[in-house]
């Protein structure tokens, strides 16, 4: 990893140097043990914070995205012959690029307005998980290393292995390496299991329609409805989201269980043939919201009815953005 950060930190410089690109989204240290946190790197002299390591958690590409809105939206304002296109750079695993990659797709902003840096992926920890492996008590210094996490704690020294903790979404993944690049940090490594990519999902369509619709009023009973996931989310950027409209009004601001329902359940929806699996909405939950199994399921069924993964080539767009004289109709009668 220290090769690559040394890699990524020079062509972070050599971009911002050039005038290549304007800001460079990736990530730096945290402030707190064994984290790290988005950043914005908009002079040389910065690019020595950049990072690269199995603690980065955020999709990147949701702030590429914001930032490019607020641009556009701010050159407005400004005489035809005086706007300026702004780009931004961005360190981007595989699920990251799937993102601008449907960002692409659905016209957001051109590829000249994205510089991507490509880095290889294998996996990122899972912060809850860890809290678990440590019985909740607050980690005082921690270092990853050879696969192992040392981690100190008011109770002790306690070294724990990384695949134990790795996200769920990383376990299985498929497009761990860039799909789309404009430079490549690092070398590909292999992809993570990706057999076994919806064996949870399977399981859980056996389950009877009463069992699964259960298990589903059961985790959204623990949604309070913060919007994190909405927030964290990079195909989530309607300007204004559906339960804030209140003409029509779709959802209540109340505590009823079922406008959280309604809320889960439409942005599930929003996210057919656009979800990336990249875990973002699960790693900034507070509740615990299992959102992955039901997202999972979408991801399924668009494999297996439209032979569509979100974001896998610019030339596969969305199912229900393209129209196919072969597509399966059978879902239609037969739910």
């Amino acid at each position: 990893m220290e090769n690559i950060e040394t890699k990524l930190r020079e062509e972070a410089k050599r971009l911002l140097l050039e005038k290549k690109a304007d800001v460079i989204v990736g990530y730096e240290k945290g402030t707190l043990p064994l984290t790290a946190t988005p950043c914005f790197i908009t002079t040389p002299e910065e690019a020595d914070k950049l990072v690269w390591n199995d603690l980065c958690t955020q999709n990147l590409a949701k702030f590429v995205h914001d930032l490019i809105t607020q641009h556009k939206n701010s050159q407005k304002r400004v005489k035809p012959e005086d706007r300026k296109k702004k780009v931004i750079g961005v360190v981007a695993r595989g699920c990251t690029t799937r993102s601008l990659i449907i960002h692409l797709q659905e016209r957001q902003y051109g590829r000249d307005e994205v510089y991507i840096i490509g880095v290889p992926c294998t996996g990122y920890m899972d912060v809850k998980k860890l809290k678990v492996a440590v019985n909740g008590a607050d980690i005082v210094e921690g270092s990853i290393a050879d696969g192992k996490i040392s981690i100190t704690t008011a109770e002790g020294e306690k070294s724990i292995a990384l695949k134990d903790v790795l996200a769920e979404s990383c376990r299985t993944c498929r497009f761990n390496n860039p799909i789309i690049s404009d430079t490549m940090v690092g070398s590909p490594v292999p992809a993570m299991n990706p057999d076994h990519e919806y064996d949870d999902v399977s399981e859980f369509e056996k389950k009877s329609i009463e069992e699964r619709w259960t298990y589903f009023t059961k985790e959204m009973e623990k949604c309070i409805r913060c919007n994190a996931c909405r927030q964290a989310c990079p195909s989530c950027y309607c300007p204004t989201c559906f339960v804030e409209q209140s003409q029509p009004q779709w959802v209540g601001i109340g505590e009823d269980k079922t406008d959280t329902q309604v809320f889960q359940l439409m942005r599930l929806y929003h996210m057919v043939g656009r979800c990336v699996d990249c875990g973002s909405c699960v790693a900034v939950c507070p509740m615990g919201v299992d959102l992955r199994k039901f997202l999972k399921k979408i991801d399924k069924d668009c494999w297996e009815l439209f032979g569509n993964r979100a974001g896998s080539s610019m030339e596969d767009t969305p199912p229900l953005g393209k129209y196919s004289e072969n597509d399966k109709e059978e879902f239609i009668f037969n739910p």
